[in-house]
């Protein structure tokens, strides 16, 4: 079986990426290669990979959803007594990857983390689903359960109670951003010679761009 996963081989090829090919700001680069994914049927274009650290400086990540981008940078929302809510709150810096497979490319950012506004999440929040409006009062996130049964049971009550009424936003869930600070965008090239450009934010607000070796 090891011998086999060593062996697994894929050749990148469909495509390179050149400074002549990059736009001057990586948001708009972002957001280009966003809307070639969504237009190549990527599944969930938005899934990224987000890391954080522990109090004792152990890394943990884990798959979460891009629910906004802006100027200012990434969002996502969560419940903030979460494991990954508290460790961002006692260490606000992250890092994001994004993999698109269908088109050989892969993004990376790094930057400070900072909650969003309260408006901005009452504004999210109210347009989820009902379901998941729920889910997220249901849900000591992270927390030990007995079963399946009783985290099934607190949603059902939670159905009836808020049964024909507008569900409120649970104050311990909320929103995110990640403001970056350096930006890579990885495309896949034969021979594992990749394409990578590194967009790294200057002390004035400028973008210096670099190519780094694959």
């Amino acid at each position: 079986m090891i011998l086999h996963v060593a062996n697994l081989r894929h050749n990148y090829s469909r495509e390179g990426f050149l400074e002549a090919d990059a736009l001057p700001d990586p948001l708009a680069q972002f957001r280009l290669w966003f809307e070639q994914a969504l237009e190549a049927g990527v599944p969930e274009p938005n899934a990224m990979t987000l890391a954080t650290v522990d109090h004792y400086g152990r890394p943990a990540g884990r798959i979460v959803l891009l629910k906004g981008l802006d100027e200012r940078g990434f969002v996502f929302y969560t419940n903030y007594e979460s494991a990954k809510g508290q460790q961002l709150q006692q260490t606000p810096y992250a890092a994001l990857v994004f993999w698109w497979a269908e088109l050989e490319r892969q993004v990376r950012i790094t930057g400070s983390v900072d909650r969003v506004s309260a408006a901005e999440t009452e504004a999210y929040f109210h347009s989820r689903p009902r379901a998941s409006q729920l889910g997220a009062w249901a849900s000591p996130q992270s927390q030990p359960l007995p079963d399946r049964a009783s985290l099934d049971q607190r949603y059902q009550a939670l159905e009836a109670r808020y049964a024909d009424q507008v569900i409120p936003r649970p104050l311990h869930w909320g929103g995110f951003r990640v403001m970056p600070d350096t930006l890579e965008f990885w495309q896949g090239r034969p021979s594992r010679l990749h394409d990578r450009l590194c967009y790294i934010r200057q002390g004035d607000g400028q973008w210096l761009r670099q190519r780094l070796a694959p």
